[in-house]
């Protein structure tokens, strides 16, 4: 394996308690296409669980939630939202708000301090207005400025003004700070080294991830994605983690212990090179649909610098929708802090060839995929 990059993450031994919450929002049938390029034969929906982030700082009594998933009453968002879905046959399915899964579970939520967006998108905006009025909402540089104010004041936002109605909108300043991680710049929130926002432009206007530092001596890092990347092969390979010869566990088959053969996909790799992601952000988006990245190639210039902490078996990379957190992590109410201990990156990092097994021929059972096609609409397919 290459020399690891330096990522200069100051030195602490303060943490914070982490759970990966899942919503329960799930869009199924999106085009793939929309997100990431080239287009693989077989993997022909994007799989969109949404996950969020409960932090909880015990030795100062504070909490904060990154992210939110999806509202459950989504047929209040903003008119154009609904008819994109009415078009293009993806189903939403909310069955919960956040809060309502964090208050099944005992959370004091009346005291959470900030819930974050990572972005202004629809499936992490969730709905604030659930919140206490004194719960603080925080959102990335730009954000005021170039996408408020919400629906109805603006009929092309993607959030409702009725979000932030009579709360506190903290817009993060980067260029405040002096301070990087790897090759972000970041914002110490507790003042204390124990989480920091990273700014990870290119996906939406103002998107940042969340870094917890969830245990000391030795460290380990909880990385909240949001959207910096939509699926795994936007990521991997790359230089430090190459595609091996043989991979274990095995994608398709997670319980056999036979290695799978790298060289099995050897005819997706851009330019054959085993140090380059299987996918890059979609510069276009298909006829007839909306971009969905502000800017693609700041996006894959994000992705490059995401790549130096995804190097590191202590960082475990959460983005937003990666079902195959499904099959490794435990969720909340269990924390994530045990994750390194456990092997989750080791156990997470190749899972996501398993969408690619009708690409390269696999004729095995596949027994655990990420792909989520529609449901099938009353009266016939």
């Amino acid at each position: 394996m290459a020399t690891l990059p330096e990522l200069n993450i100051p030195a602490s031994t303060s943490t914070v308690d982490v759970s990966i919450v899942n919503t329960t929002g799930i869009l199924r049938g999106l085009d793939p296409s929309r997100f990431f390029l080239p287009k693989i034969p077989g993997h022909d929906y994007l799989a969109t669980p949404c996950f969020a982030f409960l932090l909880q700082h015990p030795a100062l009594d504070r909490s904060l939630v990154f992210d939110l998933g999806m509202r459950k009453d989504y047929w209040n968002w903003p008119p154009h939202l609904l008819g994109f879905f009415e078009k293009a046959n993806v189903d939403i399915i909310a069955p919960k708000g956040i809060r309502e899964v964090l208050d099944e579970h005992g959370v004091d939520t009346k005291r959470i301090e900030a819930v974050i967006w990572s972005h202004s998108h629809f499936d992490h905006t969730g709905d604030p207005a659930t919140f206490e009025p004194s719960t603080a909402l925080i959102v990335g540089p730009g954000t005021k400025e170039k996408l408020f104010p919400g629906y109805p004041a603006n009929p092309n936002a993607r959030f409702l003004e009725s979000d932030y109605a009579g709360r506190e909108v903290r817009e993060l300043d980067f260029a405040a700070s002096t301070l990087r991680i790897g090759q972000f710049r970041a914002i110490d929130y507790f003042g204390d080294g124990s989480f920091y926002f990273l700014d990870s432009p290119g996906h939406c206007i103002g998107h940042v991830c969340g870094f917890a530092r969830v245990t000391s001596s030795p460290d380990s890092f909880v990385l909240m994605g949001g959207d910096v990347i939509h699926h795994d092969g936007e990521l991997r390979p790359h230089h430090w983690h190459p595609l091996p010869d043989a991979i274990l566990p095995h994608p398709f088959a997670p319980l056999s212990t036979t290695p799978c053969p790298g060289s099995l996909f050897d005819a997706l790799l851009r330019d054959g090179s085993r140090e380059e992601p299987i996918y890059l952000p979609s510069l276009e988006p298909p006829p007839g649909q909306r971009a969905v990245h502000e800017d693609p190639a700041l996006a894959a210039a994000t992705i490059r610098r995401l790549q130096e902490l995804d190097a590191y078996d202590n960082i475990l990379v959460a983005a937003a929708h990666n079902h195959y957190l499904l099959q490794v992590a435990d969720f909340f109410p269990a924390k994530a802090n045990g994750f390194a201990a456990a092997g989750w990156t080791r156990k997470l990092r190749w899972k996501f060839l398993a969408d690619f097994a009708k690409a390269v021929g696999y004729e095995g059972e596949v027994t655990a995929t990420g792909d989520y096609t529609p449901l099938p609409k009353e009266g016939g397919a």
